[in-house]
């Protein structure tokens, strides 16, 4: 019987692994042709691992002058990006390529590479914007802002604009209000930006540590955190408590895989010589007691997680139900404890919400087809945005293709491999439920990414070693070969515009935000803020003592009514002695075109008819937009 290599063989090729030298030693070890008594940094291949990485930096830090992202226009950061920018974003991946040779024996290489792919992706907003990116996340600021001045939570009282959810769930506020006191920042504003960033790079050693409990080869890993990071343009990681909790559900995941394997469970998978070369030996099994400490350990991440974001303990149970259908993670007790800390915070701090939310239930559950679409409106329109909403939709094909590969070719891998595919698929079946005001789309993607990068990589980083029926056949490999960097770019193209092609609906000139904030200032306690959507900066500024109605956020035949005659359909609505201040801003008409909330100069003929009307008048006018204000007679 042949006896089995053990995987990953060091000195594989990102997709041509060549057999290693004879007598078990590594490629890496053996000096280049012509380069002995050259210092190990100085050998040609050590060289085109670090030398891409330090010219990316270069290029990406000399592109940021050239970056026009206060003239954008429809397409977003797209045609505003220099083709140095470009060329950077493909010199990180042509070197993290060639580090993926020493990925066994120099993993830092891929690490700084992921690192920098991170920050060259996400970036930019970070370094250059001189104001929030996305207006909406204001609103969080405005939470912890409320929080920090007032010092007290108010669960049960209803706030106007959805905001009484942030404190019933108010683990993030607290978290990030204890940052801006510890580091003496005016408020979060200050690194609002930082949030994609900072969450990555956190990201990051979860992920290994999930994807290395099913395989030993580090190239595979690597390139799954690769395609993970190119594949996350839903834009879920800003500074929002979804971002921190998909963190903290990740967290949890990796301490199940890792140390909640029962007793004789493994079976075969036990086996190297039934494994995938690829693929890591089952963790060591935990007893009860083990595995009963261990649930104790994982409380408290448990109970930050319903703290932070009220979806995500669903998630989180529709996962731990995934993994006990499996033998290896058969653990209900751990599942009951997660659903019972869910139950026990819905029915006490988040309890108006959930009450609220099973109300509508009855209209929800089974639409499958309202509540997979994304938006109110669900219809992008212009250039940009319908250029991202396609390259979305290829994206996900991509990434679900690629994984599909892996299921069909990599059956023992997948096979070993099976708890995370369950848990990448656990949160399909909530489209039956919610469409969660819209957004149900993006969140199911993300909890089912992690596990869909894994097997995408899978597809295209064939095994390095292995022998008889496991052996990788040379002409996989050479496809592989083609495959892998062909793969990575596309993706990278792909990337490009589901994340920048609506950018000019995320960046706000402070001009506007000042506009928008003497306005919300000057406002009476207990004053109507009207304005077209919530997404403009400041929109929620002084959110406890303010009222809010964003008219215009419903469906489009509604709107299309409301603009024949704008000034009557609002003022009808508004309750009899109000004070109300209609803000209508350049980032309100991006937003309405961009996502089919309004019809083509819609917003303009909004604007021009309540400015025109007598029953509201004109407070203040600049080239970032209008304020009107309107008295109950």
């Amino acid at each position: 019987m042949p006896q089995h290599v053990p995987a990953p063989v060091e000195g594989d090729t990102a997709g041509i692994a060549e057999p290693g030298p004879p007598s078990g030693r590594s490629n890496d070890a053996a000096p280049e042709a012509g380069s002995r008594g050259l210092p190990d940094a100085l050998r040609p291949w050590t060289v085109l691992t670090w030398l891409p990485l330090l010219l990316a930096a270069g290029l990406w830090t000399a592109s940021l002058p050239h970056i026009g992202f206060r003239s954008m226009g429809e397409y977003g950061l797209l045609d505003r990006l220099p083709v140095i920018y470009y060329l950077s974003l493909l010199l990180l991946t042509a070197g993290f390529l060639v580090s993926l040779r020493r990925a066994g024996t120099a993993p830092w290489w891929p690490a700084l590479y992921c690192a920098g792919l991170l920050m060259a992706l996400k970036g930019v907003p970070a370094v250059l914007y001189d104001s929030e990116r996305y207006p909406w996340a204001s609103k969080h600021d405005a939470v912890i802002n409320h929080l920090l001045a007032n010092g007290e939570l108010r669960p049960d009282e209803g706030l106007s604009g959805n905001m009484s959810a942030y404190d019933q769930w108010p683990g993030f506020f607290t978290l990030n209000g204890g940052l801006v006191r510890a580091f003496g920042a005016d408020s979060a504003a200050a690194y609002l930006n930082w949030a994609p960033v900072v969450l990555g790079l956190l990201m990051m050693p979860v992920l290994i540590l999930v994807y290395r409990t099913f395989s030993e080869d580090w190239r595979l890993v690597w390139t799954a955190v690769w395609i993970f990071q190119l594949a996350n343009w839903v834009g879920q990681d800003y500074l929002a408590p979804q971002g921190l909790a998909f963190l903290l559900h990740l967290a949890v995941l990796a301490v199940v895989v890792r140390h909640f394997v029962r007793p004789r469970s493994a079976g075969r998978l036990r086996s190297r010589a039934w494994l995938d070369p690829a693929a890591a030996a089952v963790p060591p099994p935990t007893g009860t007691r083990q595995r009963a400490v261990c649930v104790l350990v994982l409380v408290p991440l448990i109970v930050a997680v319903n703290a932070v974001h009220q979806l995500t303990p669903v998630m989180l149970c529709v996962t731990l139900l995934a993994l006990n259908l499996t033998r290896r993670y058969r653990n209900p007790g751990l599942l009951a404890v997660a659903g019972l800390l869910m139950l026990a915070w819905d029915l006490t701090m988040g309890r108006p919400l959930f009450m609220e939310t099973l109300g509508t239930l009855r209209d929800s559950l089974g639409e499958l087809t309202r509540n997979s679409r994304a938006g109110y409106a669900g219809q992008l329109t212009g250039a940009g945005p319908e250029l991202a909403g396609r390259a979305n939709v290829l994206m996900v094909l991509a990434v679900a293709v690629l994984a599909g590969a892996a299921l069909l070719l990599r059956r023992r891998l997948v096979h070993s491999a099976l708890p995370l595919l369950l848990a990448s698929a656990a949160p399909v079946p909530l489209f039956v439920v919610n469409d969660y005001g819209g957004e149900m789309l993006f969140r199911v993607y993300l909890f089912a990414l992690p596990g869909a990068a894994f097997f995408a990589a899978a597809a295209l980083v064939p095994a390095a070693g292995g022998t008889g029926a496991h052996r990788v056949r040379p002409a996989v490999r050479k496809i592989c070969a083609v495959a892998l960097p062909l793969s990575l770019v596309a993706l990278l193209a792909g990337f490009m515009p589901s994340y920048y092609g609506k950018e000019q609906m995320n960046y706000t000139p402070p001009a506007e935000t000042a506009l928008v904030t003497r306005t919300i200032d000057r406002a009476p306690e207990g004053a109507l803020i009207l304005a077209a959507t919530g997404s403009f900066p400041q929109a929620l500024h002084r959110y406890d003592r303010l009222e809010h109605w964003f008219f215009a956020e419903q469906e489009l035949p509604e709107n299309v009514e409301m603009l024949k005659n704008p000034a009557g359909y609002l003022s009808t609505r508004l309750p009899s002695g109000t004070t109300a201040y209609v803000i209508l801003t350049r980032t309100q008409d991006i937003y309405t075109a961009g996502e089919g909330l309004l019809p083509p100069g819609g917003f303009d003929a909004l604007t021009r008819d309540l400015a025109a009307s007598p029953l509201f008048h004109v407070v203040e006018r600049t080239g970032h937009g209008v304020v009107l204000r309107y008295d109950s007679p």
